[in-house]
C-alpha cells in the first residue's frame, strides 16, 4: 500500500509538463502544436526559447528526481519499490493525467529519476547524453544511449532483480516513444540541435 501511494504521487508530480505551463505563461502556442509535437525541453529549445528550454529542462527533470529521492529517504522501499516510483513518474510525463494523457518522451524525467535512484550512475548518465549529444548534436540518439547506459550502470550496481523488469519498461518506453525519431536518424533525415532557424511559437491571438 506504501508504495502505492508513493507510485500515485510520483505519477502525479510526472503528469505537470513545464513546457505546456511555461508555454501559457508565456504567451506561446501549446509545443504539441509545431516543431517535434513534443512537449519537452529539446522542442522547446528548436523554438529559439533557450531560457524556456532550460527551464523546461530543470522542472522535468525534478519531477522525476524527487518523488524518487523522497521515496527513499523516507518511503522505506526497496529498491523494486523505489524502481516502481520511478516508473510511475516516467509514465506521468509520457502520459499526463492533466493534459488529456499527451505527454513529451521522457527524456529529462528519466534522468531525473535515475539520479533519484543513483546518484552516481545518475550524474554518469547525463555525461553520457552530453558527450552523445556534443559529438553527433541528436538529442534523439542521446536519449536512446544513454536509457542504455542507466539501465546497465544500475545492474552493475545492484545486480539483475526485479527492478530490471521495471527499468526494462521504462527503457522500452523510451525507445517506443522515439520510434519515429529512431526511423530519420536511420534515414538521415533526424534534426540537430541547435539548428539556426527557429520556429515560431506566438500564440495565435
Amino acid at each position: 500500500m506504501l508504495t502505492l501511494v508513493w507510485m500515485l504521487t510520483a505519477y502525479i508530480a510526472g503528469s505537470v509538463s513545464f513546457a505546456i505551463v511555461l508555454a501559457k505563461i508565456f504567451g506561446m502556442a501549446d509545443p504539441r502544436t509545431y516543431g517535434s509535437n513534443n512537449p519537452g525541453a529539446t522542442n522547446m529549445l528548436r523554438s529559439g526559447k533557450k531560457g524556456l528550454a532550460l527551464l523546461t529542462l530543470l522542472g522535468d527533470g525534478f519531477k522525476g528526481f524527487m518523488p524518487v529521492y523522497a521515496a527513499s529517504h523516507w518511503g522505506v522501499l526497496d529498491v523494486f519499490g523505489l524502481s516502481l516510483v520511478a516508473l510511475a513518474a516516467f509514465v506521468g510525463h509520457l502520459y499526463p493525467v492533466f493534459f488529456k494523457f499527451v505527454g513529451g518522451k521522457g527524456v529529462a524525467t528519466f534522468l531525473g529519476a535515475v539520479l533519484g535512484l543513483s546518484s552516481t550512475i545518475g550524474w554518469l548518465t547525463l555525461l553520457v547524453w552530453l558527450a552523445v549529444a556534443i559529438m553527433t548534436r541528436y538529442s534523439s540518439l542521446s536519449s536512446l544511449v544513454c536509457s542504455l547506459f542507466a539501465l546497465f550502470g544500475l545492474v552493475y550496481l545492484w545486480d539483475v532483480g526485479l527492478w530490471t523488469m521495471v527499468f526494462l519498461v521504462m527503457v522500452g518506453l523510451m525507445f517506443i516513444r522515439h520510434r519515429a525519431n529512431i526511423q530519420k536518424l536511420l534515414a538521415g533525415q533526424e534534426s540537430q540541435l541547435f539548428a539556426k532557424k527557429a520556429i515560431s511559437t506566438n500564440s495565435p491571438s
